[in-house]
């Protein structure tokens, strides 16, 4: 008997989001009942959020968005007030029938405002928040001046100069005397906690973030805090480094410079660095992230926020995979036949007119999964056009819970879309080891990959009337090759990904490519305008469009449509 189905007639709508009326400041807003925590469960708003909705921002060092809420800080003390309750359990009315608000104060001392942690104090109907009054500012200067009894003033030589929480409430909140005389407590600096973390344990204010952090997003608990009062410090458990794939996020959490990434520290101001936006290349996931650059050279990679994607995290092995982009044996010179040194204007004419020649059937071509979106449609008209067997190259590694997808290539889907590889990637290459040497294919066109590791041998290689290769790096595929055409990495060019999850995101360029080193997209435009007459597209937006019209799977979607954080297609 067959299974009843469910009565959809009968499935309640969605609930809609209360919403309850409190004053922030003086000011009425309505704010929801209910907001997602940090795992996403509906709970009730806290007066942190209420007034972030109101459109006044109440600092905090522990809080974290993405974090649980530890309370421990301190510095989102506020001044608030509740409706005065009656004995009938009704809310008490002045001579203007409005509740009567009754000011928090301290239970032993009845003329002193108490504060609550807005980070962890839930709003109720009628309540009053003052981030603004003077009760608010004194506890926060307070608060501000403990913080401050033990952290050494080394903003001059502090990484974290110009990212630092401490220095601007300090600067907005902060008092300029302190009333602490007594000496410091001088913890350690420079202490190696793992292979990409330098902690410095006197800037450290105890938040916690890094902790909570390790312990409940990277599945870690490497961290913790020892000793007691002013001599609490951060430190790994003792026999182990703190070394996961994500130990990085806690520098970028860290509100104070307690802790440094070894790669970056000491290397360059912030304020002095250019942020592009861009997606990490290293895996399938296509996380969003800031390039911060300065005179063409790369310093670092850092998260940036999509919530669709990776939240606000990035992996240790995404982040410094950056430095291969400034390797001196870059490819930077166009060659033609026998190495010759050649440019662009006489190599891509000789290349169209070999292709023109080329009899149907006899040119394959092998392409990177690291193309863009853009790069790989033009690739598609070629094929097409020469009528030319295609694939490309799988990569595949261990994946984790996290982040990191066990797909190496950052835009597999697109190379799907386009068509231009089989349901299994990588099949057709013995099926070209196979035409190569029985001599059906003669002309041999390779985008980004070293296929001597990929079946075609040298032998093979050596066969071949023309072998045009495109790429970054030299290897042993360009060294055999007829022609080379030096590419560009993701960061020195714009276009778009299709990640593993079928998001389609775009990024921007970030530096120049060195010496003759060009966007592939531009030369395969001229390609795809001389052999197959297609229109050759001044910009990527151009092409975007019109790519997204002509295949059908990306359905239309325009360039600006993309935005910062991307959308979803069907894959």
């Amino acid at each position: 008997m067959p299974e009843a189905k469910p009565d959809q007639s009968a499935t309640p709508p969605p609930a809609t989001v209360e919403k309850i009326k409190i004053k922030v400041d003086g000011r009425e807003v309505e704010v929801p009942r209910l907001m997602p925590d940090w795992t996403g469960k509906l709970v009730p708003t806290t007066m942190l959020q209420a007034c972030k909705l109101a459109g006044v921002e109440v600092p905090h060092y522990c809080y974290h968005p993405l974090l649980p809420v530890a309370g421990n800080c301190r510095m989102c003390l506020v001044e608030f007030g509740v409706p005065m309750i009656g004995p009938d359990r009704k809310p008490l009315l002045n001579d203007k029938g409005e509740p009567i608000i009754q000011r928090s104060t301290l239970p032993y001392e009845p003329g002193t405002p108490r504060g609550a942690i807005a980070c962890a104090t839930p709003i109720s109907p009628g309540m009053e928040i003052y981030p603004s009054s003077p009760a608010t500012k004194q506890m926060r200067e307070s608060v501000l001046e403990f913080l401050l009894a033990n952290h050494p003033l080394d903003c001059p030589i502090c990484d974290q100069a110009g990212e630092c929480k401490l220095q601007e409430y300090a600067l907005d909140h902060g008092r300029a005397e302190s009333a602490f005389r007594e000496t410091k407590v001088h913890k350690p600096k420079q202490v190696d906690l793992g292979p990409r973390i330098m902690l410095d344990d006197e800037r450290c204010i105890l938040c916690t973030r890094c902790i909570r952090f390790t312990r409940d997003i990277a599945g870690d608990d490497a961290l913790g805090i020892i000793n007691r009062g002013g001599y609490n410090t951060l430190t790994a458990y003792p026999g182990r480094q703190f070394d996961n794939n994500y130990t990085l996020n806690t520098v970028d959490i860290c509100p104070v410079g307690a802790l440094t990434s070894k790669d970056f520290r000491f290397k360059m101001r912030v304020w002095f660095l250019k942020e592009t936006k861009s997606i990490c290349t290293s895996c399938g996931t296509g996380c969003n992230i800031i390039i911060s650059s300065r005179e063409n050279v790369i310093y670092r990679y850092t998260p940036r926020e999509n919530m669709a994607v990776n939240k606000c995290w990035m992996c240790d092995a995404g982040r410094l995979n950056y430095k291969w982009i400034g390797r001196p044996d870059r490819l930077r010179e166009v060659l033609g036949p026998g190495g010759q040194k050649s440019d662009w204007s006489k190599v891509i004419p000789e290349i169209s007119g070999r292709l023109r020649a080329a009899p149907a059937g006899s040119v394959a071509m092998v392409i990177s999964a690291r193309q863009t979106v853009e790069e790989l449609y033009l690739l598609r008209v070629l094929a097409n056009k020469l009528g030319a067997i295609t694939d490309a190259v799988p990569r595949v590694g261990q994946p984790d819970y996290l982040l990191v997808h066990a797909d190496k290539n950052p835009n597999s889907n697109g190379v799907r879309l386009m068509g231009l590889c089989g349901d299994e990637m990588g099949a057709n290459m013995r099926r070209m080891a196979e035409g190569i040497a029985a001599g059906a294919i003669r002309t041999l066109i390779v985008i980004g990959e070293d296929v001597t590791r990929c079946g075609l041998g040298p032998e093979l290689l050596a066969k071949l009337e023309t072998l045009v290769v495109s790429d970054i790096l030299p290897n042993e595929t360009t060294r055999r090759a007829h022609y080379v055409l030096p590419g560009c990495a993701h960061a020195e060019k714009r276009g778009s990904f299709i990640s593993a999850k079928g998001r389609w995101q775009r990024f921007w360029k970030a530096v120049e490519p060195p010496g003759q080193a060009r966007p592939e997209m531009e030369w395969l435009g001229e390609l795809a305008h001389n052999l197959a007459g297609e229109n050759s597209f001044a910009s990527v937006e151009a092409l975007f469009n019109h790519l997204s019209r002509e295949v059908p799977a990306l359905g239309g979607v325009r360039w600006e449509q993309l935005g910062d954080t991307g959308v979803d297609v069907k894959i």
